[in-house]
């Protein structure tokens, strides 16, 4: 699943004509990346779900056969439900099984493999902590994540969730992070560190700096300070 319902309010003026995950970098937009990569991961069934001019997301990917993917779209209405709400949402398209979603806007290098999460609800994928986000967001100690004291790093907006992580919860708008931490405190969330390259593209200036990094071919120097989350 890749996430794409937001509004891109930080990216103002840019998304005030076109929804963020449209928005180019490198001459492609941020969401073909995505399904490239996903593509060549070896994933065939996408599902995206859909919000803030949705339709232009529609229009512009269609079926995903020219990508060789077979597309699905959750359309949430004119209010996108969050992260908890829009995956929950999304459940009848994703099935039974551990699924993987994908922030819209990021760029990574992760190589998108499912692990093998055992009887956890999740394995999050995270990254160094960026200046602008120094206290990061959970911990990371020999593969288990939790909220404990100590050092912590930062969600990636790459993970891979169970369905019953979302069994009990309501319909409607709702965040995915309280429902993280009460699978933490059973010790049901795994995790990885990636060391590669991540960029959250949520300003317009790190929109500007990946398309350069990606024209020029300068993507792997991932010490700029654009490689971080605001």
């Amino acid at each position: 699943m890749i996430l794409a319902a937001g509004r891109g309010e930080r990216m103002r003026p840019l998304t005030d004509t076109c929804p963020k995950p449209l928005l180019r970098a490198g001459g492609t937009p941020l969401i073909e990346h995505q399904l490239h990569r996903l593509a060549a991961a070896g994933y065939r069934n996408i599902v995206i779900n859909l919000a803030y001019r949705g339709h232009m997301i529609r229009a512009a990917l269609g079926d995903g056969a020219q990508l060789g993917l077979h597309l699905h779209y959750s359309d949430e209405g004119d209010r996108a439900l969050e992260t908890g709400g829009g995956i929950r949402h999304a459940l009848p398209l994703l099935g039974k099984d551990p699924f993987l979603v994908v922030n819209s806007d990021i760029w990574c290098d992760h190589p998108l493999l499912p692990p093998d999460i055992g009887d956890d609800l999740a394995h999050l994928v995270m990254v160094d902590n960026p200046p602008q986000h120094p206290s990061g967001d959970f911990h990371l100690h020999n593969g288990r994540i939790d909220d404990a004291d100590g050092p912590r790093l930062t969600f990636s907006g790459i993970g891979y969730y169970r369905p019953e992580l979302f069994a009990e919860t309501p319909d409607g708008a709702f965040p995915l992070a309280p429902l993280l931490r009460t699978a933490m405190v059973a010790k049901r969330i795994g995790g990885e560190h990636h060391h590669g390259t991540w960029f959250d593209v949520g300003t317009p200036e790190r929109l500007n700096d990946l398309d350069t990094r990606l024209r020029t071919g300068n993507i792997h120097d991932h010490r700029s300070p654009s490689n971080h989350r605001s």
